[in-house]
């Protein structure tokens, strides 16, 4: 199981796109989890923080060893989701992958996250 904190930089007059996008992400919620079992995504957040400058959204997510998030789905929302990615996300910043000391998820969650990973992802 991969658990993944990672911060990245908004581009400068982007903060109100960025607004947009997670409206967009929160209107169209139902149809964004449908695409997580295809990357074997347990649990995905987003979070958004202001330091100095800048606006940073953090991306923080509990996923398969084997899940794949970087494929290229052909669904409607990761199209829309990867445009105001591409729009808003300073690429000359890199992405800082935050150090994962600690995993705590009770071994009652974990067992049934597996459990259930299994009957589903066995579908795909």
């Amino acid at each position: 199981m991969q658990v993944e904190l990672t911060r990245f930089r908004v581009k400068k007059g982007k903060e109100e796109l960025v607004d947009e996008w997670m409206a967009f992400l929160n209107d169209h919620l139902n149809d964004a989890l449908l695409t997580l079992d295809g990357e074997k995504m347990f649990v995905e957040t987003i979070m958004r923080d202001t330091m100095g400058d800048f606006d940073y959204l953090y991306w923080y997510s509990i996923q398969a060893d084997d899940g794949d998030s970087s494929s290229e789905s052909e669904q409607c929302i990761d199209k829309k989701h990867l445009e105001y990615f591409n729009k808003c996300i300073d690429i000359t910043y890199r992405p800082k992958n935050l150090k994962t000391e600690v995993v705590m998820i009770p071994k009652r969650i974990k067992e049934k996250i597996e459990v259930a990973a299994e009957e589903q992802f066995s579908k795909i």
